[in-house]
């Protein structure tokens, strides 16, 4: 709990390179779905609206004026994102400007998450990047009114956020956003994931170049790399990362069945070994799929939570309404359906193919799709 106190400067526990604040009940609701996209954010809020979770979540409660948090904020964050009114921010931050190279990015959401606005260091700061990458993960309004906004460009730490898209490594962040500024040569590698991240009026400079797998890409000339990947690259493919970042999209859906009370560490071990065996990270999961009659799996739960992953689960009619190659007399017998996690994994992901059909090990059962965005 950190308590405020004037002319105190609190401290804070820093992980990421964004903080997240909320100071009404709406507002914190808000911040959490935010946070949990927005890899490497902390969030703060008032302990008042605490929901138990907070110290598993690591989520920093405090009591007292917001306006005491925010000289801690201004030392140590890059961006700031501040779900309260637009006036009372302004007359906060006032005190603390000084100057646009150092300043940090300042966006502010409105209490019912409808418009993101760039308050501070649009340009420099990121602010404006920053505000559209969040308007567009809570289809809000971006509000930015500088003149021109001359970045139009690639956030190289904000890239496909909006998603839920995370880096493998933080390493390279620096010297790739170098050179994706000064306009070097930089080849964009998607293999996987959600094609929509360019959002803005004119086509992609001419410095990108975008390729749709790492063989194309390795034949470029290029200076630095983003790479778009659930897989894991092998040697070879790996010298796009000397002046690159790997980018995990939620991309995989995994279909599970399981025996009445088995543990999440049975259930992990065999996602983790199966996903070996694929070549796959098991940062690119996005969600469990299974029937209904599991939602209360206690097992399941825990890994979904540990994770953060989707956990999606469908009736025994939804299921048997899904062509599979080896239907199941047995299975059907104890669940209604004739297949647990092949059905299930394909009607999340509506994939035609799958990468593993079904798999058993020991009380599990798998199935494996990558999700096709077009």
């Amino acid at each position: 709990m950190i308590s405020l106190q004037e002319s105190m400067i609190p401290d804070v526990k820093v992980d990421g390179d964004y903080a997240l604040v909320a100071i009404t009940k709406h507002g914190v609701e808000l911040a959490r779905k935010l946070r949990a996209t927005f890899q490497h954010a902390d969030l703060y809020y008032m302990s008042k609206f605490g929901k138990g979770d907070e110290s598993e979540k690591q989520i920093q409660l405090f009591e007292g004026s917001v306006r005491l948090l925010l000289p801690s904020l201004f030392q140590r964050y890059k961006g700031i994102i501040l779900i309260i009114s637009l006036g009372a921010v302004v007359r906060m931050i006032a005190p603390l400007l000084k100057d646009k190279k150092v300043d940090p990015a300042v966006v502010v959401i409105d209490d019912k998450g409808e418009n993101v606005i760039s308050v501070l260091s649009g340009h420099i700061g990121g602010a404006n990047e920053l505000t559209r990458e969040v308007a567009a993960l809570l289809q809000a309004h971006p509000v930015i009114t500088t003149a021109s906004d001359v970045q139009k460009t690639i956030p190289v730490d904000l890239f496909g956020k909006r998603f839920g898209w995370v880096w493998e490594s933080a390493e390279k962040l620096t010297p790739v956003s170098a050179s994706v500024v000064n306009e070097e040569r930089v080849v964009i590698v998607q293999e996987s994931g959600e094609r929509s991240w360019w959002n803005y009026d004119h086509p992609l400079p001419a410095h990108f170049t975008y390729k749709r797998s790492t063989r194309e890409a390795l034949n470029e000339d290029f200076q630095a790399a983003l790479v778009v990947t659930h897989r894991i690259l092998s040697k070879d493919e790996e010298v796009l990362l000397h002046n690159g970042v790997l980018y995990r999209p939620k991309t995989i859906a995994l279909g599970i069945g399981c025996n009445r009370g088995t543990t999440k560490e049975e259930i992990e071990a065999v996602i983790e070994e199966t996903l070996d065996e694929l070549c796959f990270s098991i940062k690119s999961v996005k969600a469990i799929c299974t029937i209904d009659l599991k939602k209360d799996e206690q097992g399941l739960i825990e890994l979904v939570n540990q994770h953060g992953w989707e956990f999606v689960y469908y009736t025994p009619e939804q299921m048997n309404e899904v062509e599979i190659n080896a239907p199941s007399d047995t299975v059907f017998k104890y669940t209604g359906a004739y297949g647990v996690s092949e059905p299930a994994v394909r009607l999340y992901s509506g994939a035609k193919s799958l990468e593993v059909e079904k798999k058993k090990s020991g009380n599990v059962t798998i199935s494996v799709a990558v999700i096709p965005f077009s």
